[in-house]
């Protein structure tokens, strides 16, 4: 692959050389409210040097870690299926030469690509998603491809008990009874992660943040805000515990940058990728 030219603060290492590496799925053509999320990885990258490639909550520095970032797929935006093939087809790419996938997105539904590529390389794959929606449907208006959707149908890849949501507070009746069958599922918070940590064990893992998890009053750069959601620092603590777990591949998505333009919301989700990035190295 070849070096974006405009790359995400301190992921500019050769692609030979990196243990992750960064990819943006910039599609949001199944988005259910307000669209937008398509300009995330573009935004990020700008607003990414606002903040400095050195965490001081980790004593680590973006400069010490080999980071690759690949820059943005080129998403067909009229066809799910052929969108997600060229997530997969990437992913399973990156995961062929023994690195680890950082996906942008997007709107949720890019999970779906990447996640079929790292369960096609890992067995007893297992999901920990947070969120403020269960994206448990079956379909959405009569389509099973969307966003509303995406964990569900990585249900239909990874199976029962797999699947580990935290943050959720927002779906239809019928996905919270789906939740109490077949997914681990905490309501609001976080609370449940360190057991849920230790019952994964070092069984291969792919992790799944929608920001909307976060609270409107502190990430309002969203296309579905919802009221009642985790502070930054829970979310920054949270993702320190999975940080434990055996992390395959992992994106970060549903920053809809055109609703905060006071830019704090993609700020926010800067410093949250580096965090991420240097929690997850090995």
């Amino acid at each position: 692959m070849n070096k974006n030219v405009h790359t995400f603060i301190g992921c500019d290492c050769e692609y030979e050389d990196a243990r992750i590496v960064i990819f943006g799925a910039p599609y949001d053509s199944t988005t259910s409210f307000r669209p937008g999320t398509r300009f995330a990885s573009s935004a990020m990258r700008n607003e990414s040097f606002g903040i400095e490639t050195y965490s001081p909550y980790q004593d680590k520095d973006l400069l010490d870690i080999k980071v690759f970032d690949s820059g943005d797929l080129e998403l067909p935006f009229g066809d799910p299926g052929r969108a997600l093939a060229d997530i997969e087809e990437r992913t399973a790419t990156i995961l062929a030469d023994g690195k680890i996938p950082c996906m942008i997105g997007g709107e949720h539904l890019v999970t779906l690509g990447a996640v079929r590529a790292v369960a096609g390389k890992y067995d007893n794959l297992h999901i920990v998603h947070f969120d403020a929606h269960a994206d448990l449907r079956d379909d959405y208006l009569g389509v099973k491809q969307s966003h509303a959707c995406v964990l569900r149908r990585c249900h239909d890849i990874v199976g029962d008990n797999k699947i580990f949501q935290f943050g959720i507070r927002s779906g239809d009746r019928e996905e919270f009874v789906f939740a109490q069958k077949h997914t681990f599922m905490n309501k609001f918070n976080f609370d449940g992660l360190s057991k849920a940590v230790q019952k994964i064990g070092q069984n291969p893992v792919y992790f799944t943040l929608d920001l909307d998890v976060l609270d409107p009053s502190e990430f309002p750069g969203t296309g579905t805000p919802e009221a009642g959601g985790v502070s930054f620092t829970q979310l920054l603590g949270a993702v320190s515990e999975v940080s434990k777990l055996n992390i395959v591949g992992f994106d970060i998505n549903e920053l809809s940058p055109v609703y905060d333009q006071t830019g704090r919301s993609t700020a926010l989700a800067c410093k949250l990728l580096r965090e991420i990035l240097l929690s997850f190295y090995r």
